[in-house]
């Protein structure tokens, strides 16, 4: 693909606009960052908060420890730390910086002033409105269909920010073009594009997230599935790349306060796009320009993968990125256009039935799942095996069978993701 061509330029900035840092689940640290920021348009620090927030944010901030909070968990942690605590100018790095004292001012500020939770109106998947009020003084912020996306501010009535019309279900107003993403162009993209154009961006990637899942096979974090599948299965590069993956959601779905690179808006899933394909690189002894490739080829068949979706269902978004990094994988070894699309359709059509039922210290063995789907995918290939079109959810051709994934997890799962979501809320069942 040359450089001219303007897919190329999509494809580099598509990498730009998702490969970016996060410190914590994302969807908590979405609340924090929206709380910072409207703190800041507010002045001072409010008498009493609202957060309204869409089921599927609910379902990802209810089991996940907010890092920097001394181990507090949920909505109102999230938003009671931004406003204390927030750097809104560090973004999805919010709360970062928090130092001990204002761990204290954080628990502090929860037990006297009031924090309230409430459904987000309307059917947006991904919604988050926050309101402070101070006084006579109110601010209403509402980030909506992804985590950076400030679509509306007003205080006292008068609006300050007005970012149009909201994408909603499954949408990403503003962001480039997805439609250029295909299993052929990426992997073109990947085999002809100039490795400084990655450099900057997958490179921080490799270094912030094989770091966590050093650390989460390092100490004590979440249910230590990477510890444990180092301990009982064989000590083999298989097994090693599902560990290594598996231990950074450790750490990270457990409060760890390093940073992580995410993918498609989710850390877990930039862990799982690159940490086992960098283990297999190692490996090999891939030179680092084959390594830089390979995780950007992971990065690129994920984030397309997910854009049918969504950023938020009830389809577990490791698969996406477990399948991506099993595709990389086959392509470190030789493996050419042929070998990807066969490799993704046999892994898709064997783990696409995982459900994401929020975040929490679960999400590392599907991760291990999702990986090791990606490496059967691979080996059915190499064996002369595969899933052919008309076998349940898959259809001939690659591009046709992610097709059915994205209206799987997009329509079929909705329901499947209301359920969760009263399940997970202590809501009696329907009918």
């Amino acid at each position: 693909m040359e450089k001219t061509d303007q897919r190329y330029r999509h494809f580099v900035q598509i990498l730009r606009e998702e490969l970016v840092p996060a410190m914590g689940c994302t969807e908590p640290i979405a609340i924090a960052y929206g709380a910072a920021k409207a703190r800041e348009v507010l002045g001072r620090l409010p008498e009493k908060i609202l957060v309204e927030a869409s089921g599927n944010i609910i379902k990802n901030v209810k089991s996940v420890v907010v890092p920097n909070t001394g181990g507090l968990k949920g909505i109102e942690a999230s938003a009671a730390a931004g406003v204390v605590a927030g750097d809104a100018g560090r973004i999805l790095e919010v709360i970062s910086q928090v130092t001990d004292p204002q761990k204290e001012e954080i628990r502090s500020y929860l037990e006297s002033h009031e924090v309230r939770v409430a459904p987000a109106p309307g059917d947006v998947i991904f919604d988050i409105i926050v309101t402070l009020t101070a006084g006579a003084d109110t601010v209403r912020l509402r980030i909506a269909d992804y985590h950076t996306n400030i679509v509306h501010i007003e205080k006292n009535s008068e609006i300050l920010l007005e970012a149009g019309a909201v994408a909603g279900a499954g949408g990403s107003a503003g962001l480039t073009d997805r439609s250029c993403l295909s299993v052929e162009a990426i992997v073109d993209f990947v085999n002809t594009c100039d490795p400084e154009d990655l450099r900057e961006t997958v490179q921080r990637q490799i270094d912030y997230n094989c770091a966590i899942a050093r650390e989460g096979m390092a100490h004590d974090w979440g249910a230590n599935i990477g510890k444990v599948l180092r301990a009982h299965y064989h000590d083999d590069i298989k097994t090693r790349v599902r560990a290594m993956a598996a231990a950074g959601s450790d750490a990270r779905m457990s409060g760890c306060e390093m940073p992580v690179i995410i993918v498609s808006g989710s850390g877990n899933q930039g862990i799982t796009a690159s940490v086992p394909v960098v283990e297999y690189a190692k490996y090999l002894e891939a030179d680092p320009e084959k390594t830089l490739r390979a995780v950007a080829l992971s990065d690129l068949l994920t984030i397309h993968m997910k854009t049918g979706i969504g950023r938020l269902s009830a389809y577990c978004g490791a698969v996406s990125a477990g399948c991506a990094a099993g595709a990389a994988i086959a392509w470190l070894d030789g493996g050419d256009y042929e070998t990807i699309a066969h490799t993704l359709v046999n892994a898709l059509a064997t783990i696409s039935g995982m459900i994401c039922d929020g975040a929490k210290p679960s999400c590392a063995a599907k991760i291990a799942a999702a990986v090791d789907a990606g490496l059967l995918g691979y080996s059915m290939y190499l064996s002369g095996r595969q899933f052919y079109g008309g076998e349940g959810i898959v259809s001939k051709g690659v591009e046709n069978t992610i097709a059915n994934i994205g209206r799987l997890g997009r329509l079929g799962m909705r329901e499947t993701d209301r359920e969760i979501i009263r399940i997970m809320t202590n809501q009696p069942p329907r009918g």
